[in-house]
């Protein structure tokens, strides 16, 4: 079964999964990175993981605030703790410098998986698209992955906030 499950698997996801795996190990080493790139990843995982949950289970109406609650939740969590050491932002070039991290590659790959998964699970057993049970996992799962993307990206940009607010350092004042 799980052959065939594979088998029939069009190549574009393999494609996706191939790019999200390089995307993620991309993001394990020290790197610079500017303002848009640092929002370009939550924006394009929290875009994936409303797909994922209007795809699969549009149908039911309690998803949506479950969704909500759980980004809400996780985002507000995230958000809260502080930044890994190392990272820095750059206020003249206007760059974060990051230490490298697994966390977005295991994000990426929960994300990918849940799609997956419940792509499989709807094509074996379709009558779960209109299962509030399983509408309410899968939603509150991609809700709460959301915003764990969302809140890493907003300690972030209020590191950017916090070091464009503070005046500039000068150096000695020669009197000459």
């Amino acid at each position: 079964m799980l052959y065939q499950i594979l088998a029939h698997t069009p190549l574009w996801v393999w494609t996706i999964l191939s790019l999200l795996v390089w995307w993620g190990l991309m993001q394990t080493v020290a790197r610079h990175s500017r303002l848009g790139r640092v929002i370009l990843l939550p924006l394009a995982m929290t875009s994936l993981s409303l797909y994922g949950t209007l795809s699969g289970f549009g149908t039911v109406p309690a998803i949506w605030p479950l969704w909500v609650g759980a980004a809400l939740l996780a985002l507000v969590w995230v958000a809260s703790t502080a930044l890994p050491a190392g990272v820095q932002y750059d206020t003249a070039g206007r760059v974060f410098n990051l230490p490298g991290s697994w966390v977005p590659l295991g994000l990426m790959m929960a994300i990918f998986l849940t799609k997956y998964g419940v792509g499989v699970m709807l094509a074996l057993e379709p009558a779960l698209a209109h299962d509030t049970t399983a509408a309410a996992i899968v939603a509150s799962l991609y809700g709460a992955m959301s915003g764990v993307f969302v809140g890493r990206m907003i300690r972030l940009l209020r590191l950017a906030h916090a070091s464009a607010a503070k005046p500039p350092e000068t150096g000695p004042v020669a009197w000459g």
